[in-house]
């Protein structure tokens, strides 16, 4: 691990991963989201500015919410654990910066033909 710069302040990098921020710091400490989110759920920006300044990780969620983005996908980008992400998100739905909807919401999730094709889709994939 290297320090970047001179200044005692500046933050630790590593030369593969970028700049090391600890979940702890990205939630301020907060270990559950404050909405229900899952894997699945489709996050979208309003095109409502936040009335604060945002933390990278806010401000990359919300660029990623464009277009209707998974909570897995962005957890991706964020290259943070979903629980952080989930907390993120929970973050700019109560700014009203992103909405959700659960993809499919009014189907039945133990529609046979549904979980074969999923089934397919999965083994596709692999």
């Amino acid at each position: 691990m290297i320090m970047a710069g001179s200044r005692e302040d500046a933050p630790w990098l590593d030369g593969d991963a970028g700049q090391l921020v600890r979940p702890y710091t990205v939630t301020n400490g907060r270990t559950k989201p404050s909405k229900p989110l899952d894997l699945v759920s489709l996050v979208r920006a309003t095109g409502l500015a936040p009335h604060r300044r945002l933390d990278p990780e806010h401000a990359l969620a919300l660029e990623l919410c464009r277009t209707p983005t998974s909570v897995a996908e962005i957890a991706a980008h964020l290259r943070q654990p979903v629980m952080v992400t989930k907390v993120v998100l929970s973050d700019l739905i109560e700014w009203n910066a992103v909405t959700t909807r659960a993809p499919g919401a009014t189907a039945d999730s133990t529609d046979r033909q549904r979980l074969e094709a999923l089934l397919h889709g999965l083994r596709e994939r692999l």
